[in-house]
């Protein structure tokens, strides 16, 4: 008995566990929102489907080119009998408002250039000689010469010391403003007598010499011209040969671009 016991097989189960985690995955997620996407095209293709030949025009062009569409829209609907579209109107923020609120800047300038010259006993000897004005053209500063020669040793171009302080005060001061600056001379009639040096060269010469002053003085970037006019724009025309036609003028243009071509006669050079 125990030698037929021994021959009996053993017999060994092995149980395997089936892996359930292909169930619990992510995969059925995807398919789902597949299945959702396709759905929902559907319903949007029968919803074009029942409506309008012209909605139906309209979405066609948009698919086309959104661009093109977006642009009909603006300019009237990309129907025939749509109504125009009706920009907007736009807030006046207006050049009036913004030429007014600069015409008070120069104003105001204006009025603290003429204090500091005033409030200074070294500019006495220049009073009743410059003139502060603020038109259309913008804020003007007329340093007019006389007989002795105020500003400008007589027949040159060469500064006195106290018309260098002067400009030096006033580039500075203007250089606040932000705004372009031109520099003019102006002769009177008498002609020159150094031959190949007329009232020309002279105009030009006592510009850009005042020219250099405000330059080293704040103004070096907002300078864009510097011209000369001789005795052609006179400042009192009945009388050629008075000496107060003889004068430099700096000009603050109102917030605009500078027209260098002017009508008149001038022989010109940019400042540097």
């Amino acid at each position: 008995m125990t030698q037929e016991k021994d021959k009996i097989p053993v017999r060994v189960v092995v149980k395997k566990k089936k892996d359930h985690g292909a169930a619990h995955g992510g995969a059925w997620k995807v398919a789902y929102a597949d299945f959702v996407t396709a759905m929902m095209a559907l319903f949007i293709v029968l919803w074009i489907v029942g409506q309008s030949n012209q909605l139906k025009q309209m979405i066609a062009e948009y698919f086309k080119d959104p661009t093109v569409f977006e642009q009909k829209v603006r300019s009237g609907g990309i129907l025939p009998d749509s109504p125009p579209s009706v920009p907007k109107p736009v807030p006046e923020v207006s050049t009036k408002e913004k030429s007014t609120e600069e015409m008070k800047k120069l104003e105001e300038e204006a009025k603290k250039l003429g204090e500091l010259v005033k409030a200074s006993p070294l500019f006495d000897k220049f009073k009743g000689q410059i003139d502060i004005s603020v038109t259309d053209e913008g804020l003007r500063i007329e340093l007019v010469d006389n007989s002795s020669g105020l500003f400008f040793d007589v027949g040159s171009a060469r500064l006195k010391p106290e018309a260098v302080q002067l400009l030096m005060m006033m580039g500075s001061e203007i250089h606040k403003l932000k705004n372009p600056v031109v520099v003019e001379g102006y002769t009177d009639s008498r002609p020159y007598v150094t031959p190949g040096y007329s009232n020309w060269e002279l105009s030009v010469d006592r510009a850009n010499a005042a020219r250099k002053i405000l330059a080293e003085n704040g103004l070096k970037d907002q300078i864009r011209a510097v011209r000369g006019f001789a005795d052609r724009k006179l400042r009192h025309p009945e009388n050629p040969m008075d000496y107060s036609n003889r004068r430099v003028s700096i000009l603050v243009p109102r917030n605009s671009p500078l027209a260098l071509n002017d009508p008149g006669e001038s022989r010109e050079g940019k400042g540097k």
